[in-house]
């Protein structure tokens, strides 16, 4: 009896070891890995309960609420730490982005200025586009052909002038030089007729 007895107490104590030992095993792994929520599980399934005045009451280890404590504490700071990070990053990344916005309105305001400067020509010191120039420029030239044709007519029509003159000149100094010849002849005709008269008059004296 005696020794059926301290065979049972062996048995216990063993059981008992058994189950301390799983326990803090368990401890270590479900404190120390998993999230907040399984370790709270953890915590709750492990705490005793009690009722006291008709209220139940949970009786947690002191060493799993401290270690559930500072796991929480660690999480948190490690998600404060990650956050800072994130908002550094993402500070660095608005900058860029920033930097990369100027330098794309920088570069397109230049390309819309080489743009408008490839599509303008310069008039008189003024920019002005192709084809605002291509007007002027072929208004100049249609302007300039009008007065070479104005010019061209005004000389034809002034050399067409030139020629009646010319002519009406000619015939004119023809006329004159056929009334000289005629006045001429009248001349000598009456000068001999005069010159006979006298004849005639000294021969009847």
């Amino acid at each position: 009896m005696k020794g059926f007895r301290i065979l049972f107490i062996t048995i216990a104590i063993f059981t008992c070891n058994l189950h301390f030992g799983q326990e803090d095993s368990q401890d270590d792994v479900s404190l120390e890995k998993g999230t907040i929520n399984n370790q709270f599980e953890y915590v709750y399934k492990k705490s005793g309960n009690y009722r006291a005045d008709g209220k139940r009451y949970e009786v947690v280890r002191v060493i799993n609420l401290d270690q559930l404590r500072q796991n929480v504490l660690d999480t948190i700071n490690a998600a404060n730490k990650n956050a800072a990070e994130l908002r550094t990053t993402i500070a660095g990344h608005e900058s860029t982005i920033a930097s990369l916005n100027k330098k794309l309105e920088d570069t397109t305001g230049n390309l819309a200025a080489v743009t408008e400067e490839k599509d303008s020509m310069s008039f008189l010191g003024i920019l002005v586009s192709k084809a605002t120039y291509n007007v002027i420029l072929w208004t100049i030239i249609a302007a300039l052909l009008g007065l070479l044709l104005l010019f061209i007519y005004k000389f034809r029509r002034s050399n067409v002038l030139t020629q009646i003159a010319k002519s009406n000149l000619s015939e004119l100094e023809t006329e004159y030089e056929d009334h000289r010849r005629r006045a001429l002849e009248r001349e000598q005709k009456i000068s001999r007729q005069l010159q006979d008269e006298i004849n005639r008059y000294k021969k009847m004296k």
